[in-house]
């Protein structure tokens, strides 16, 4: 009779502990979820990975929020605007703090973006902007500053009175009439003559190359080319490189790619333009947290732009020119690049 209220007081014993264990694990369970709640969730939004930089703004940003305690969603339109349109709803769904987005086309996605706003989510338009629609911030580089540096790298190679054909970006990208503005603004003051505008829809380089090929004529008769960005510049230097024109035609572009870089050292590309892609994301993420949390963003810092429908708060970061010149302490200085990396296919001392 001992021995079986033994047993019957140690099952006891077990059951209760385990009860016990059971609603500590859940109250346990419901701390964590209460801690992932009480997280700031921002969702990223990208248009494409296409280009080069855009990975390093993801991870940049990735992980600055994550310093700040804040948890980031990170989504990839692919060029596709009713894609970055259903991904934006699907953050409106999730109850997102703040929506990043690196817009595809302002016409498809404004909807969505108005409805983030008013369910109290706030928006910001990152490196484009989102026009004629409301948002919470635009942060970007100075535009019209790195058409003016493009020019101006033109000019400063001896460019006057000149033939330039332009090769710019998406005509759905609202940076690129900025850019242009600024790089117009220059050519008019020196005299030089626009040949042509193309515009490659969606920044895709193949239609850099298709221009080159179809429009033989005209590449002759240009002095320079303005190349929207470096991955359209990497298709204007092949074609010229086929006619044996390469480093013959000045040719400038913008993003500082790598490979960029080496057809600088190398003498094909004439300059890129450096945008500290590191500032801008990192700025980013800490407009954003503030945000989130409803604190003032720096108004010191702030100017106003308009997107069509409103003046919206505009935070730009200055872009820097970049030639075999000042390559090492631009970007090799700075770790955009390694020095090895960049002189790749040239010793750094012929390049001085």
């Amino acid at each position: 009779m001992k021995g079986i209220k033994c047993v019957f007081w140690a099952i006891l014993l077990a059951v209760v502990m385990c009860v016990c264990g059971c609603a500590g694990s859940d109250e346990s369970g419901r701390e964590k979820k209460s801690r992932e709640k009480d997280k700031i969730q921002i969702g990223l939004c990208f248009d494409s990975f296409v280009i080069e930089r855009w990975q390093r703004d993801r991870d940049v940003f990735v992980s600055m929020a994550k310093e700040m305690g804040a948890e980031v969603n990170v989504q990839n339109a692919n060029g596709d605007a009713a894609e970055q349109k259903r991904q934006i709803d699907y953050f409106i769904k999730k109850k997102m703090d703040v929506i990043v987005i690196v817009c595809t086309d302002s016409n498809v996605i404004r909807p969505s973006v108005a409805k983030a706003k008013e369910e109290g989510i706030k928006v910001i338009a990152y490196d484009r902007q989102i026009t004629d629609t409301d948002v919470d911030l635009y942060i970007s580089f100075d535009n019209e500053r790195v058409g003016e540096l493009m020019a101006k790298g033109f000019v400063d190679a001896g460019l006057e009175n000149g033939n330039v054909l332009m090769i710019c970006g998406s005509p759905l990208d609202s940076n690129v009439p900025m850019v242009e503005a600024g790089f117009m603004r220059v050519m008019k003051e020196h005299g030089n003559t626009i040949l042509d505008k193309f515009y490659a829809e969606g920044w895709k380089a193949e239609e850099a190359s298709d221009y080159m090929y179809t429009h033989k004529r005209l590449v002759e008769k240009a002095d320079a080319i303005m190349c929207g960005n470096d991955d359209l510049a990497s298709r204007v230097v092949n074609a010229l490189a086929e006619r044996k024109q390469a480093g013959k035609k000045l040719v400038v572009g913008q993003d500082a790619d790598l490979e960029a870089c080496q057809r600088i050292v190398e003498g094909t590309q004439l300059m890129t333009v450096y945008k500290p892609i590191e500032k801008l994301a990192q700025s980013a993420a800490e407009c954003a947290v503030k945000l989130a949390k409803g604190e003032e963003l720096p108004g010191n810092e702030l100017a106003q732009i308009s997107n069509g429908r409103c003046k919206v708060p505009y935070l730009k970061i200055e872009p820097l020119s970049v030639t075999a010149a000042n390559m090492d302490e631009v970007i090799v200085k700075s770790g955009f690049h390694l020095k090895e990396d960049v002189y790749l296919n040239v010793s750094a001392e012929s390049c001085k």
